[in-house]
């Protein structure tokens, strides 16, 4: 029997292709809610106020786009590396031994997935990064390598809970500073000396109010244009506090959590074998109609409450006693998912699956192409198109790319074992330069 000289990446032959096609499907689903960062100033998508947005196409395009996919396409993509986790090193594991161990290719990976994570972020000039926390949030993966899936469910179901438990606080100190600036404005009416503590209560909530007026986020947002359609220095100069910021509430707060709920959720379906289709029909059915009755209803009231309190964070928590975003999102996620399995299972829509397989193979590159093809056409160091269009018209753009995307990574593959960025991620986490084309033979002795 012969042995690779080294340990050699994932082969086309190793692949699971619904496992490609699902990567595929929620890599496209991820620009869905990327595209309004890329082309416009967050106030505007956050406040339908700030552009009068509560009639028309861009009225409709805000619920669609919330109401189905808010958060269930970056889960579903962030399960899906939790089960690709496990399918790299069962494959690794596998394999006769090489010069490098399955635990140094693995760590090796996300070393070099948190390094491309900063040149997305800062290069690239996507402020919107997850590489970087993916990497470091995949790094406490490795010793659940061997787990039961009744252990990955429940760390799933743990890092559910404490999710939920942080975007409460969230929603409640959101509340508070609200009823304490309140309760101190109303002392002042009365004549009454405010202590220190009071006083300081009294600031934040006039400073917030000042900051969240119609008027003072559409001054931000014209300052977010004129940087955005600057230069490259201009953009990095203005989104380099924010990537900071993100990433450190990314690895510290809320996000952390909301990828370990996915990563595992990932990982026991893999075990399980949710994810490559081992179940009945019937099974779906059940997960996607219980996962859609009741994470729809939860996301309609989510969003409706934000309508009637004019996207007001800090009256949420008198009528939403807990944080429902996570619950809602793997609810939602889940009847995705059992959507896209039936549909698997029956054998419908086979050329969908087949083509979307592609861009799943080539999901690190496609993802980095994103930010490359947006940071053209609306930044300054492109077309200058920030802020240029209407919301309904963002998802023309992603039209566009996701036909590009589709089409280039299938005529892509038909000559090349990988795209050209996995071919540099593994060339690097190999110390070794990859067979590229796909009539170069795989050297054994």
């Amino acid at each position: 029997m012969s042995t690779p000289p080294y340990a050699l990446p994932l082969q086309q032959s190793e692949r699971l292709q619904i496992i490609d096609s699902l990567r595929g499907i929620a890599l496209c689903g991820i620009l869905l809610m990327n595209i309004p960062y890329f082309g416009m100033p967050w106030m505007w998508d956050f406040d339908l106020r700030l552009r009068n947005e509560f009639s028309g196409p861009n009225y409709y395009t805000w619920w669609i786009v919330r109401l189905f996919f808010e958060g269930t396409m970056r889960g579903f993509f962030s399960m899906l590396f939790g089960a690709g986790c496990i399918l790299l090193l069962e494959r690794l594991e596998k394999r006769p031994p090489g010069d490098i161990s399955p635990a140094d290719i693995y760590y090796r990976r996300l070393l070099w997935l948190l390094v491309f994570g900063f040149i997305d972020a800062n290069l690239f000039l996507w402020n919107g990064d997850v590489l970087l926390v993916y990497a470091l949030g995949g790094l406490v993966l490795y010793p659940f390598r061997h787990a039961k899936p009744r252990l990955l469910l429940i760390v799933a179901i743990a890092a559910l809970a404490i999710g939920t438990f942080k975007g409460t606080t969230q929603l409640y100190e959101q509340k508070n500073k609200r009823v304490k600036g309140e309760a101190a404005l109303a002392l002042e009416k009365q004549k009454v000396t405010l202590t220190e503590k009071q006083k300081k209560e009294k600031e934040a909530w006039e400073e917030y109010k000042k900051e969240h007026t119609p008027a003072e986020l559409s001054k931000k947002a014209k300052e977010e244009i004129k940087a955005f359609r600057g230069g490259f220095t201009s953009v990095l100069k203005h989104i380099f506090p924010r990537n900071a910021e993100f990433q450190k509430m990314s690895v510290y707060g809320f996000f952390f959590w909301d990828l370990m709920v996915c990563f595992f959720l990932g990982m026991y379906l893999y075990r399980t074998g949710v994810l490559t289709g081992a179940k009945p029909p019937s099974f779906y059915w059940k997960l996607m109609l219980a996962g859609y009755a009741i994470g729809l209803p939860l996301n309609y009231w989510q969003l409706s409450s934000a309508l009637r309190l004019n996207f007001d964070n800090t009256h949420l928590a008198d009528t939403m006693y807990i944080s429902w975003y996570e619950i809602r999102r793997v609810l939602l996620l889940m009847g995705h998912l059992g959507l896209l399995m039936l549909l698997y299972k029956y054998g419908a829509a086979k050329w969908f699956f087949r083509i979307m397989a592609a861009v799943g193979q080539m999901a690190f590159t496609n993802y980095l192409m994103q930010s490359i093809i947006c940071g053209f056409i609306f930044y300054g160091v492109g077309l200058r198109w920030y802020g240029a269009l209407e919301r309904y018209q963002l998802y023309v753009i992603t039209a566009g790319v996701w036909v590009f995307q589709v089409i280039a990574s299938n005529i892509w593959l038909k000559y090349f074992r990988f795209g050209p960025f996995e071919w540099v991620w593994r060339s690097l986490t190999y110390w070794r330069k990859q067979p590229f084309k796909r009539n170069t033979p795989v050297i054994e002795r």
